[in-house]
């Protein structure tokens, strides 16, 4: 039998390897959120430096002011508020059209069955596993090519680059609701067959009500993605007027590279907070729209 000082010391122990694992947790935990917040505060130091270069930059700046804000906010040469208008108006539109789609092809893939549609999954799966940059070219000669016949589709054209993100949207978020689907019962759709529903009235009424955890996290990733985007925004536009906020701020700070890096650091951080309010007021449904349709019923 044990004694009970051999008692005292094992829960001795236990309660050192508990204290010990709760403090490594702990500075595992804050190295990651110094590893994420540092680049940020970093940003908002560069955009209250006055002296506009990064080669001297230090965490707490000398004579540190708005002075950068200002410039940003009333400059003509730099067209903050329409860049960022294009880019608000780019990715909300895209992400209307884009669920629109998704949905819509998603329920038909989840709920009817017809020849070639394991097919055509796999085939979407397979064009999303490529990098997009490998069509670059061919997505701008594509377009230029269209935008003789349309010219409203063609280069320099918001609608061009929409149609262009829409192709590429498609897949992962197709897949992701038609998993989302797949969990919902098809008794739902057999009771309302019953009482003489169609296809559309079940979708509309009965299926897409149902849907709002997904639809959140697709328009939001949808959106997310488009307002970021950089690499096809810079090929397929070419005018001050149409760039996108990304854009603008490249080519504003290309001109100069080593100059007016605190106005650029004012616009990405200006440029970021759509981004940040809407994570932050749809946290919930993003982290419950992910998961829900991970588990099939």
């Amino acid at each position: 039998m044990s004694s009970p000082n051999s008692h005292q010391r094992f829960q001795i122990s236990i309660k050192t390897q508990r204290r010990i694992g709760i403090g490594i947790r702990l500075i595992i935990a804050v190295i990651l959120i110094i590893f994420s917040v540092f680049p940020v505060i970093w940003m908002f130091s560069a955009s209250i430096n006055p002296t506009d270069t990064l080669a001297t930059q230090t965490l707490i700046p000398k004579n540190a002011g708005l002075g950068n804000y200002i410039k940003l906010l009333n400059s003509t040469e730099f067209p903050f508020w329409l860049w960022f208008w294009n880019s608000i108006k780019i990715a909300s539109i895209t992400s209307i059209l884009s669920l629109t789609i998704t949905t819509i092809a998603a329920y038909a893939f989840s709920r009817f069955r017809f020849r070639g549609r394991l097919t055509m999954l796999k085939g979407l799966l397979l064009i999303n596993a490529f990098p997009g940059l490998l069509a670059l070219v061919a997505t701008f000669l594509m377009i230029s090519q269209l935008g003789d016949v349309i010219s409203y589709l063609g280069l320099n054209t918001h609608a061009g680059l929409i149609l262009v993100y829409l192709g590429g949207a498609m897949g992962i978020n197709i897949w992701l609701m038609k998993g989302f689907l797949d969990t919902i019962p098809r008794d739902i759709d057999e009771s309302a067959m019953v009482e003489g529903a169609t296809d559309w009235q079940i979708f509309t009424r009965l299926i897409l009500p149902l849907l709002r955890p997904i639809l959140i996290v697709i328009s939001i990733l949808s959106y997310i993605g488009t307002y970021g985007d950089f690499v096809l925004a810079r090929v397929l536009l070419k005018s001050t007027e149409q760039y996108t906020l990304m854009v603008g701020l490249q080519i504003f700070t290309s001109a100069r590279f080593d100059q007016r890096w605190g106005v650029f650091a004012a616009g990405a951080l200006l440029g970021a907070l759509p981004i940040m309010i809407i994570y932050l007021a749809l946290q919930d449904q993003i982290v419950g729209g992910l998961t829900a349709g991970s588990v099939k019923e």
